[in-house]
């Protein structure tokens, strides 16, 4: 036998199929402004493999900090948990694609008086009998919101791209944290270069102040040349307080980013090593092709996906919506008897609005700006992408020039302060000759030091800007292994 509850919501089935909401399309590369190629000399080469592009810098400790920060970071952990937020919200979105099913039972007893009544002497009275029975129920109910015009649908649409975008974000955050990782430890690997330069000229400073005040004494140059040495060996002593604070700093923020105390990471840091150089070129394939690999491109994409089926949503509420609902029941005093006799009801319902202020309306244009807003920072999203490599590839090209140029620099500054720190010890030159020297070295080695470590992190923004620290041919919503505290449920 079927209900009639089954059958009306079989014939609602094919109805719930129709949608009044925009059918969503992805946007075309033309239509998001992509160029062919880009506007500087990238290297346009097919990108290569940079899921790991950290391991490129042949630095242990570098891949060790920032694979401790992928498992580790804060930041990423509370993206894990607005993605787990987002699969839930598909799974209750869903649950409204299915009837809802409660059933009920129960049991009574009763007793009730039989028989007569004697009288005893005195007046009293007695009972002489009584009767009882039970009483099994059981019940089930369900109901059904048929979706007549693909609201329910169009829900589950915007939940299933929302869930997606949230899985897009977290590999935002994850790239974010590898280059900032990366980052920080050039910096640091920066200040101590920087410590050592200061600290080397410092001590050749201290000789200097020595042997003008042994020609200050032997009457063979005034006190100027005394109090130049002083000065300038103060200077370069207040340089040292404020590159300590900033390699603290930098270190600090490594020990914060793997989820660790600020001052977890010094002991490791401690050795002084250079800054580490990496590959001198990086394929850049073409625009296309980068804003797949991308992210952030790909989960505005999918905001605009879900903000389009919310327009669905809003559209179909103008429209009648169906409810469907049913119930049988049964009861018998013993439970052998239970379903001899069954009752049961059905009961469909349309309910239209007729008026209601403008609302219903007003939610449809609202949906469509937020749609329109959507795409632009679809656009938007694009462009900066594009504009992030281009400007990676110029400032890699701009610090690989800089380095050059200030190898020559410092080969001929160290030359010279060698010739002038002779000439001034046998009196062939002034002091200020050899200050000049002196301060023409240290700039030349502090900026190759700068130089190396804009490089090195020109080639971090380039790897980031090309979407590299993540396969992007992976499932984003795949919930990666908790590994720590923050990430155990």
């Amino acid at each position: 036998m079927r209900s009639p509850t089954v059958l009306l919501l079989a014939l609602s089935l094919p109805i719930a199929g129709c949608s009044v909401g925009p059918a969503y399309h992805p946007a075309t590369p033309a239509a998001l402004g992509v160029p062919d190629g880009y506007s500087v000399a990238a290297d346009t080469r097919p990108l290569a493999n940079i899921t790991t592009w950290w391991a490129n810098f042949d630095d242990p400790l570098l891949v060790s900090i920032v694979e401790r920060a992928r498992v580790n970071n804060l930041d990423i952990a509370q993206a894990v948990a607005r993605l787990r937020q987002a699969r839930e919200a598909l799974i209750q979105s869903r649950a409204q694609l299915l009837p809802t099913l409660s059933g009920s039972a129960g049991y009574t007893r009763s007793q009730s008086i039989v028989g007569g009544t004697t009288t005893l002497p005195g007046g009293a009275t007695i009972i002489t009998g009584r009767g009882s029975g039970d009483t099994l129920s059981v019940g089930l109910n369900a109901s059904y919101q048929a979706g007549l015009f693909g609201e329910i649908r169009g829900a589950v649409d915007a939940s299933r791209a929302q869930y997606q975008a949230s899985g897009f974000n977290y590999a935002t955050v994850l790239l974010s944290t590898e280059a900032e990782a990366a980052r920080n430890y050039m910096l640091a690997r920066l200040y101590q270069a920087q410590l050592a330069n200061a600290r080397g000229s410092l001590a050749l400073q201290d000789d200097n102040l020595e042997i003008a005040g042994f020609r200050v004494q032997a009457g063979l140059v005034s006190s100027l040349d005394a109090e130049q040495a002083r000065s300038q060996r103060a200077s370069t002593a207040a340089t040292i307080p404020t590159l300590e604070q900033n390699y603290n700093a930098a270190v600090s923020r490594l020990g914060v980013l793997t989820g660790q105390a600020p001052g977890a990471l010094k002991a490791e840091l401690e050795a002084v090593k250079p800054i580490p150089a990496g590959p001198d070129s990086v394929a850049a394939g073409i625009p296309v092709d980068t804003l797949r690999q991308r992210p952030d491109v790909r989960a505005a994409e999918r905001t605009l996906a879900a903000a389009t089926a919310q327009i669905g949503v809003a559209k179909a509420q103008l429209y009648p919506a169906l409810a469907i609902s049913g119930s049988f029941s049964t009861d018998a005093s013993k439970i052998g008897n239970l379903f001899q006799t069954i009752a049961g009801q059905a009961f469909a319902g349309l309910t239209q609005a007729i008026f209601n202020g403008g609302r219903l309306r007003s939610q449809v244009r609202a949906n469509e700006a937020a749609a329109d807003g959507a795409l632009a920072a679809y656009k938007a999203t694009v462009l900066a992408g594009l504009e992030d490599v281009e400007n990676a590839v110029i400032a890699l090209d701009s610090a690989k020039r800089r380095a050059a140029e200030f190898t020559i620099a410092l080969d001929a500054a160290n030359n010279t302060a060698i010739l002038s720190r002779s000439q001034y010890r046998a009196g062939l030159t002034d002091f200020t000759t050899l200050n000049t020297a002196e301060s023409s070295l240290l700039s030349a080695r502090n900026g190759l030091s700068q130089a190396q470590s804009d490089r090195a992190n020109a080639l971090v923004q380039l790897y980031l800007a090309l979407g590299g620290g993540w396969d992007s041919a992976a499932d984003p919503t795949t919930l990666p292994t908790p590994s720590s505290p923050a990430q155990v449920r």
